[in-house]
């Protein structure tokens, strides 16, 4: 018997609705479903766990939604080593790639080990405050430096290592993952870069100077961040998803996270998906 976690998207009841169909279904081939998220949103019959109670033996995590439902499914599972398989109830689906008419062929598949699985590089995010508390996030797409507030240039310095890359002067900075390449990044004039390239991808958000360019650095290096100058209700957010205030003394450390993100995908190649999903290359 296998263990299959659900996670669904918050109020949306075309996901509670598949993921009952999917309950049964499992149950009937003499496999548990746990539901993953809260009351509101769980499949009938189904047991219950919170979001950060993921229970000990799950062999795949099934997500119903859109890439931001995936994203909170990577945080959950990825430190557990829990693969993931995105079922698109969403608009774009980029990371959700299976069709929900698939969803059970799809499943099958996953727990025989007949469906691609990738590995994708993922961020260790460490806030270090100037009076040396620190927090630490993980995001499978970027970290975002940004001015939250007003629409005013602020002054971010940033480093690779030891070795200062510049001062930015900008509405904000975006360190993504070759994952988050094609999300926020991208839309602020970043390059595509494949999932099995092991570098982060450094975007200025709006640059003051035409000479700031995104830059491309290895996984193996470290990103500092801080503030050039004092700035007010400046934000740093982690995969769309945690958010939390800067200020003058703090520093955000972006390096790679030990685990990566696995997930389970269609056997499209990435280039088939960019050209369905974000009509890439298309006159």
């Amino acid at each position: 018997m296998s263990r299959v976690g659900l996670l669904l998207k918050r109020a949306k009841p075309e996901a509670v609705e598949i993921a009952t169909e999917l309950k049964a279904w499992l149950s009937m081939n003499g496999h548990e479903a746990v539901a993953v998220g809260d009351h509101e949103s769980s499949p009938l019959g189904a047991r219950f766990v919170d979001d950060e109670q993921l229970p000990e033996g799950v062999e795949l995590l099934v997500v119903l939604g859109g890439d931001g439902t995936l994203l909170h499914g990577g945080a959950l599972a990825a430190d557990r080593k829990v693969p993931l398989l995105g079922i698109n109830l969403g608009h774009l689906g980029f990371l959700t790639s299976c069709a929900p008419a698939d969803a059970k062929t799809a499943i099958e598949r996953a727990l025989a080990g007949e469906l691609p699985l990738e590995e994708r590089l993922r961020l260790r995010v460490d806030v270090v405050r100037g009076s040396g508390e620190k927090l630490t996030r993980f995001a499978c797409n970027d970290a975002v430096v940004s001015q939250g507030a007003l629409a005013r240039l602020i002054e971010l310095d940033a480093m690779l290592d030891d070795r200062r890359i510049t001062r930015y002067r900008a509405d904000g900075l975006i360190v993504a993952t070759p994952t988050g390449s094609t999300a926020y990044t991208l839309a602020a004039g970043g390059p595509i870069v494949t999932p099995e390239v092991r570098a982060f991808v450094v975007t200025p958000i709006c640059p003051h100077t035409l000479t700031n360019r995104p830059v491309v650095v290895p996984a193996s290096s470290r990103v500092t961040v801080r503030l050039g100058s004092p700035a007010d209700h400046v934000q740093l957010t982690v995969d769309g998803q945690w958010g939390t205030g800067l200020a003058d003394g703090d520093r955000v450390e972006i390096s790679a996270a030990i685990e990566p993100l696995r997930l389970f995908r269609s056997q499209e190649s990435y280039f088939d998906v960019l050209r369905e999903k974000m009509s890439w290359g298309e006159q």
